[in-house]
């Protein structure tokens, strides 16, 4: 046996492999090399090693490896499957070195080794508790990651628990849900008195709902494809990035937002499918084809900061100073309360007095604001959004004739909807939203959704009597660059 060779291996011996003799090395690159009468063989550990365990005189490596079509193939871009290798030293001593280098290098990659996981059992095609005993706890135990598992019982039960919970007991937050779930954590971070500490928690998602947005963006930003299996390995790996947040507010009232904010056609779309959710993700598509055919325009106007290069869309317009901060606007007797509220996360600190804005006046089809370039799963909305550049990305049809429409809705699958004629698409760093009603029925108003859940509600519109949030009233969006943290498939 040789230790710490000058070939960069830190351990190469002589192994069993399936009874036959062969030479086994780990290399200071963290990959395992061995031969079979197949050929050679490699595993790179921090890509495919989840993590292994010794039997009798065995070690069984646990590994997952792409798929294609019943072969296994070395990780690189395709669904990933659990797959064990065992290897038999011929002594104990090489038996405790093989484990005490392994262990040693697994160790040193800085994986999580405690996650507390929400389940969420009624998103999408409520399978989320399925894909969590099939998929993520066997990985999670091959890794040998310390798991806490709740079920979410009702809505905002993740954000109630987040906001009261010890953080030091976990590594991380994993939410096998949509992207529901992810948004209360964080909710639920940015409302604790330690919420500067507590929102570097790094945060997971399993897709396990409807839209799924979130981890798409993630795993596809590393050429991934969005299966379970391949979020989890990322979260294992331990790989992180940062993330943009976006506080709505209006009045006293806030919400921090990570994916997107819609009103008009597209949030028609999302929330009034809701009906058909029992289709899972092809209900968007169905009844994204029902209101086209039946397009509404809404009145009403934005105005917005347009990030560096995008200062020619709208007009100019003066920021009137509307939405003043908690801590500009108390009287003597909120003093008491305000003190205590403001121990939470305000939003970020920006004078939005001294900023460009500029405005454009409706009728609009659709308003749509994006943190990261996937709605779900088949919707590239956002192309060229970024985890965390402070910019949300517009997109705004203000007028389009219904095959245009059409033609428009059938390439957000690439992104290509944005080279439209019909789309403006820009980035803003500050935002507000004043919705009006229906062009062509004055009496009804619409939906603002924001992050897949209904934010506020106009007169006459589905669910109109269920309590919401905010008012269907203007409301301010601003930015805090690289505020959150996520688990992703590689180092950003």
């Amino acid at each position: 046996m040789e230790n710490q060779q000058e070939d960069s291996s830190i351990i190469s011996d002589q192994v069993k492999v399936n009874g036959n003799l062969t030479p086994l090395t780990l290399t200071t690159e963290g990959k395992l090399h061995w031969t079979t009468e197949k050929g050679q063989h490699s595993l790179t550990v921090e890509k495919e090693v989840l993590g292994f365990t010794i039997q009798g005189s065995k070690i069984l490596i646990k590994a997952v490896t792409e798929k294609r079509d019943g072969w296994f193939a070395s990780a690189g871009g395709g669904a990933l499957a659990r797959k064990n290798f065992v290897f038999e030293p011929l002594s104990d001593e090489s038996l405790h070195l093989w484990c005490q280098h392994l262990r040693d290098y697994i160790n040193s990659l800085g994986r999580p080794k405690r996650l507390f996981i929400f389940v969420n059992p009624f998103g999408g095609k409520k399978s989320a508790l399925k894909i969590y005993l099939d998929v993520v706890k066997p990985l999670l135990e091959d890794a040998d990651v310390q798991i806490t598992v709740q079920e979410t019982k009702y809505q905002l039960h993740a954000k109630e628990l987040v906001s009261a919970m010890d953080l030091t007991k976990y590594d991380g937050i994993v939410c096998v849900s949509g992207d529901g779930i992810l948004v209360e954590v964080v909710n639920g971070l940015l409302e604790r008195e330690d919420w500067n500490a507590a929102i570097k928690m790094p945060l997971g998602t399993v897709p396990a709902g409807t839209g799924n947005g979130m981890v798409k963006s993630t795993l596809d930003s590393a050429g991934e494809p969005c299966t379970a299996s391949n979020a989890v390995v990322a979260i294992i790996r331990g790989h992180k990035c940062s993330l943009d947040v976006a506080t709505i507010l209006q009045g006293d009232t806030k919400f921090f937002s990570v994916l997107m904010l819609a009103w008009g056609l597209v949030a028609d779309i999302d929330i009034e499918s809701e009906k058909y959710r029992w289709m899972g993700s092809a209900r968007l598509d169905f009844y994204g084809l029902q209101r086209m055919l039946c397009l509404r325009q809404y009145s009403g106007r934005i105005s917005f900061v347009p990030a560096p290069g995008f200062e020619g869309y709208g007009e100019p317009i003066k920021y009137n100073g509307e939405f003043t901060s908690v801590q500009s606007s108390i009287n003597p007797g909120q003093e008491q309360h305000v003190k205590a509220e403001q121990y939470s996360y305000q939003g970020p600190d920006v004078d939005l007095t001294n900023l460009e804005w500029r405005t454009i006046n409706g009728p609009f089809i659709s308003v749509w604001l994006h943190n990261v370039p996937w709605g779900g799963e088949g919707t590239m909305a956002a192309p060229d959004a970024k985890f965390a550049d402070g910019n949300l990305d517009l997109i705004l049809i203000k007028d389009c004739p219904k095959l245009g429409l059409l033609a428009l809705m059938t390439n957000l699958s690439n992104g290509r909807h944005v080279k439209s004629p019909h789309v403006m698409y820009l980035k803003v760093k500050a935002f507000i939203l004043e919705p009006g009603q229906r062009t062509k029925d004055p009496t009804r108003g619409g939906i603002i959704d924001i992050d897949g859940e209904v934010l506020a509600r106009g007169n006459g519109t589905y669910k109109h009597g269920q309590k919401t949030l905010m008012t269907y009233d203007k409301l301010q969006i601003t930015v805090d660059q690289g505020l959150a943290t996520l688990f992703c498939p590689v180092q950003q």
